[in-house]
This record gives structure tokens, C-alpha cells and sequence, in this order.
């Protein structure tokens, strides 16, 4: 995984006053954490940083006062309405230190014909990685499979160096039959309209 280079302020101001005037200047306010160090506070370019984190687990050398601190994402808040950064925590890392972080999932190949769905139990993978090669993702075929099939956490090939963090058993896609799921819904329907249909009954 590629560094991204973003050059970052300390900040001494606090609050949510502080914290506006960050953001009325285009930045982000963040807190870098971790190896038992108090936290750093900062503020990132917000441009910069957005376009970053569209990289999951992105490694980010972070310049500040003629340092460098290499950090990754571990908290992002944003705007519920707008969606802007409002706040990052970020963790300091090492090269060569093993962090455990999430990895999406991402499918490959068609199902069996049937019309049936494939339904992510885990959306993002639990794994331990080196700082400076966290898989960006992982990969799963799909192909030919049929309802009731499902993939567990040890059928994921990971790449070298990369092992899981959560138990090998642990289902992370299966595919459900459609019809199962329409009957499903039409039960749910039929008794969500009985309790009306009695009360029509007494009146």
C-alpha cells in the first residue's frame, strides 16, 4: 500500500468553537493515538484527507513541523446531512508493527441462475496486517453458487503476511434462496394484517 503524504498543523485550540474555525479554514480536526503516547492534536487539510480515506485502512504519513508521523484511519465522523469530515481519530503505526483492522469484502463471478441472494453477514473482513501492507481488500468468487452455500472466513485466501482476526468459522457470505425470502415476507405480511382483521371482527 502507497503512502499518502499530507502535511499537518498542531493545534492548541479546543472546543467547539476551535473546532469550527478549523473547519471554516478548509481543515479537519484530528487526534492521533497510540504506542502509549498522549494524544496529538492537529488539523488536516480536509480535501486532502477526504480523498485519502477513500482508501480503506489508507497509510498516511502525516508531515507536522518538519516530522513525519505515520498513522492510519481508525474513527471518521461526518456531516449525517452534507457528509464533510467533522472529525478523524487516527492510530500511529510503525513499519514493520502488526495492527488488526477491517478489510471490505469484495465478490467476484455470478451465482447459480435462480434469481437467489448473496447476503454479507460480514461486510468487511477482521485481519492482522503489517502497518505498511494492509490489503487494500479482498477477494471472493461467487461463481456457480447455490442457495443454502455459504463462505466462511478460512475459505478467504489472504494475502502473504496478512492472517485472520476472527474466528476461522465465522460465515461471511451466504446465499439465501429468493423464494425463501418471499415466503418469508408474505408471513410477515399475513401477520401484521391478522390483529386488523380481528378488530374488524369485534366492531
Amino acid at each position: 500500500m502507497a503512502e499518502v503524504k499530507i502535511a499537518a498543523e498542531p493545534r492548541t485550540e479546543f472546543g467547539k468553537g476551535a473546532a469550527r474555525r478549523v473547519r471554516r479554514a478548509n481543515k479537519v480536526p484530528a487526534v492521533i493515538y497510540g504506542h502509549g503516547a498522549d494524544p496529538k492534536h492537529v488539523s488536516v487539510p480536509g480535501h486532502e484527507l477526504l480523498l485519502a480515506l477513500r482508501t480503506p485502512n489508507v497509510l498516511i504519513s502525516l508531515q507536522i513541523d518538519g516530522s513525519s508521523e505515520l498513522v492510519i484511519p481508525k474513527a471518521v465522523q461526518r456531516d449525517p446531512i452534507k457528509g464533510f469530515l467533522e472529525h478523524v481519530d487516527l492510530l500511529a503505526v510503525k513499519r514493520g508493527e502488526k495492527v488488526t483492522v477491517e478489510v471490505p469484502v469484495v465478490t467476484e463471478g455470478e451465482l447459480a441462475p435462480g434469481g437467489n441472494l448473496l447476503e454479507h453477514i460480514l461486510g468487511a473482513l477482521p485481519v492482522e496486517a503489517e502497518a505498511t501492507h494492509i490489503p487494500e481488500s479482498v477477494a471472493v468468487s461467487v461463481e456457480g453458487l447455490e442457495a443454502g452455500a455459504s463462505i466462511l472466513a478460512k475459505d478467504i485466501e489472504l494475502p502473504r503476511g496478512t492472517t485472520l482476526a476472527v474466528e476461522e468459522d465465522a460465515v461471511v457470505l451466504q446465499v439465501v434462496a429468493a423464494q425463501a425470502e418471499a415466503v418469508e415476507e408474505a408471513e410477515e405480511g399475513a401477520e401484521g394484517e391478522a390483529p386488523a382483521a380481528e378488530a374488524g371482527a369485534e366492531g
